[in-house]
């Protein structure tokens, strides 16, 4: 397995430091999310500040950008890496499109589809001058001029992975991606069960190996130094189990084990405000499904148990109070890329 770090940062100003460290740490890919910052610009500084690591989105959302502006971030970014880009692509749910980006909401399975596919000929029209011909329910490209076009690079084939939840990404991943994002909040059962025969079904659609899709995810792990360091980030992850949990989203990750029902107490208390409350409904059970449990030493020998052989690459998910304590950072990459 490929070992990652997600790139969690206040200011762009950290992030050469971050980025230099983690590749002399042995880390082999970063990733930056579309959070608190935009997810491309920390990517071009990463590209500058190191030499070995991949660098990608995790994911940036697809839908408020038009193809066209993403597939010329990605071309720069790949050239300026070297070939080290992943465009990492995600769908948001409703609410966001609709309230946080003022973006029109439909399908997003087959707009995404299309998406995929209206990418790559914008990427071929730049590398082999085939011309631009998009007509789709949702998007229709036909103009490219010499003026607007970049030109070919020399790593011009930049991989496309997409988040995944539901069979019909899931599906769309083993069809037409390099790669997919599986969400932090999963267990190996529901990865087994449910999001594994989806993407077989989209390889085998597409003749396709199972060699030729990574696999992707975030780990939230229950750790520490000290034993109060570990009780503390153990009610980090029930919330964070909570927050994802009580979205309609996630519910195949809950119905994998049965726990379908807990979603709608979930949502009521998220309506309500009761953050506590919500994170009081994760059981220990609970948590020991859907994250690594032990101190530093142990977890790379855990990982190892529960992920070999199903996931490609893996990077710790740090909670929210972690994301700027640097040192913490530092020594659980040290831990972990010593020992995968």
């Amino acid at each position: 397995m490929k070992l990652d770090l997600n790139i969690s940062i206040d200011s762009l100003a950290e992030v050469p430091t971050l980025a230099r460290e983690a590749e002399a740490l042995g880390f082999d890919g970063l990733w930056a999310s579309e959070t608190r910052h935009d997810p491309f610009l920390p990517l071009a500084l990463a590209a500058e500040h190191t030499r070995r690591v991949s660098l990608g989105t995790a994911i940036a959302v697809a839908f408020p950008r038009s193809p066209t502006v993403v597939a010329h971030i990605a071309w720069d970014l790949a050239a300026a890496s070297g070939g080290r880009f992943i465009l990492g692509l995600g769908t948001q749910v409703k609410g966001h499109n609709e309230r946080r980006f003022g973006v029109k909401w439909v399908a997003p399975g087959p707009r995404l589809r299309e998406y995929i596919l209206a990418l790559r000929a914008v990427w071929d029209c730049w590398q082999d001058g085939t011309p631009l011909n998009v007509r789709g329910e949702h998007y229709t490209l036909t103009l490219m001029t010499p003026f607007f076009s970049p030109g070919p690079i020399a790593h011009p084939r930049i991989p496309i992975y997409i988040a995944a939840v539901n069979a019909y990404n899931l599906r769309l991943a083993g069809e037409l991606c390099e790669g997919v994002h599986l969400h932090p909040f999963h267990s190996v059962k529901y990865l087994r069960e449910y999001a594994l025969p989806h993407i077989e079904a989209g390889l085998a659609r597409a003749g396709r190996r199972r060699e030729e899709l990574a696999l992707s995810t975030s780990v939230f792990f229950v750790t520490g130094r000290t034993r109060e360091e570990m009780a503390k980030a153990r009610e980090g992850v029930k919330a964070q189990i909570a927050f994802y949990a009580s979205t309609r989203t996630y519910e195949p990750v809950l119905a994998a084990h049965g726990w379908a029902d807990l979603m709608p107490r979930l949502h009521r208390k998220s309506v309500e405000g009761d953050w506590a409350g919500m994170a009081s409904l994760i059981s220990d059970e609970m948590v020991e499904a859907f994250a690594v449990t032990g101190a530093y030493d142990e977890l790379a020998e855990q990982l190892t148990a529960r992920y070999a052989g199903l996931l490609d690459r893996l990077a710790p998910y740090l909670p929210l109070e972690a994301r700027t304590d640097l040192e913490t950072v530092r020594a659980l990459a040290a831990a972990l890329s010593a020992r995968l």
